[in-house]
């Protein structure tokens, strides 16, 4: 273990030169003793780079991309750690086979992403953006009406696609309003599922039977595209589709298409493919269509909690011990990080 790394703070929103020890006060607290803090802009290709590649150690958050030609140049980095849930802009197959431990901040924002769902969930079941838009355009009496023809809340059927920590929060949240959950994962036991009065189902039942369908997966190979045309097409046709997750779990011109031909009721999201959108996306129009600018996380917490809570992966990794969260864990076995407490059944070393 050297005396001092050289730390590089990689945000989407890097502060001022005039302001950056102000502004990341949290990381150069946690990091004290440990070497240099330094800010980089990733935007600058050519600094962003160069600064990569003498880095030890990088903290990063959702935006800024480290690709397999990005990692393969950074030969002195021990650990990528996102301030962020979602590791999707890190080739972890490249990290995992340079030996670079990539973490995240899996805990921070559950509750805040749990309650924008349901938010979303209770717009789309009392048509909020329908009887919006009649109060503001005088139409008053219409509302009622509109109301009348949707069912209540008590007995439908939310379905869950993916239950991790967000989508449980979610279930927690949804149970005293009556609904019957279900939920598809394939990488949890039933048990899981169960404990907590949620019906475990296969994903072609979770389409079928879902009034609302809440997507609560990773972004990866296997969950692009998930939600594309034959899905939607599978979904009933009063169903609505909610999205916190990744905006590319869905096949957005599928979904454009399935609303405007009515296979679907409406959809909440959160995240597009695209972001910002086209001023002409269709869905930021569509009637029956909630956006939200991928906010759900958002909150006084989030920011610190996140960037206090990579700062302490760095530190762990540069002190020469796991790290808390480690995304690609297989790659621990491999360093010479001490295992320094039980690694837990649930999720992740040290979790």
């Amino acid at each position: 273990m050297r005396s001092s790394y050289k730390i590089l703070l990689a945000y989407a929103r890097a502060a001022t030169s005039d302001t950056t020890r102000q502004h990341h006060r949290i990381e150069h607290d946690t990091l004290h003793g440990l070497g240099d803090v330094m800010v980089v802009d990733f935007r600058d290709e050519r600094v962003f780079a160069e600064a990569i590649r003498s880095a030890d150690a990088v903290i990063t958050s959702w935006g800024v991309r480290f690709d397999r030609e990005a990692i393969a140049t950074m030969s002195r980095c021990r650990i990528i750690a996102m301030a962020a849930v979602g590791v999707d802009m890190v080739d972890l197959d490249a990290a995992t086979a340079s030996g670079i431990v990539v973490t995240n901040a899996p805990d921070t924002f559950i509750e805040e992403v749990a309650d924008h769902t349901m938010m979303l969930l209770l717009a789309a079941a009392r048509r909020t953006t329908q009887v919006h838009t009649l109060a503001a355009n005088g139409k008053w009496g219409e509302g009622r009406g509109l109301l009348m023809g949707a069912p209540r809340l008590r007995g439908q059927t939310l379905g869950l696609l993916g239950y991790g920590n967000v989508a449980r929060a979610t279930a927690r949240r949804a149970q005293p309003f009556g609904l019957r959950m279900i939920a598809h994962d394939p990488y949890l036991p039933d048990t899981v599922l169960c404990a907590d009065s949620v019906d475990p189902v296969p994903f072609d039942e979770l389409l079928r039977n879902s009034d609302y369908l809440s997507l609560h997966t990773p972004l990866n190979d296997e969950t692009r595209h998930l939600i594309n045309a034959e899905a939607l097409h599978a979904m009933r046709p009063s169903a609505y589709l909610i999205n916190t997750a990744r905006g590319p779990v869905v096949d957005e011109a599928a979904l454009i298409d399935a609303l405007h031909a009515g296979r679907i009721a409406g959809a909440a999201l959160d995240v597009l493919e695209a972001e910002p959108p086209n001023a002409d996306n269709p869905l930021l129009t569509h009637p029956n269509v909630l956006v939200t600018p991928h906010v759900a996380s958002a909150s006084t917490r989030m920011l610190p909690e996140c960037r206090r809570r990579a700062a302490t992966q760095v530190a762990l990794v540069l002190q020469g011990k796991w790290p808390m969260s480690c995304v690609n864990s297989k790659v621990l076995e491999s360093t010479d990080l001490l295992r320094w407490q039980p690694t837990p059944s649930e999720r992740g070393p040290n979790r």
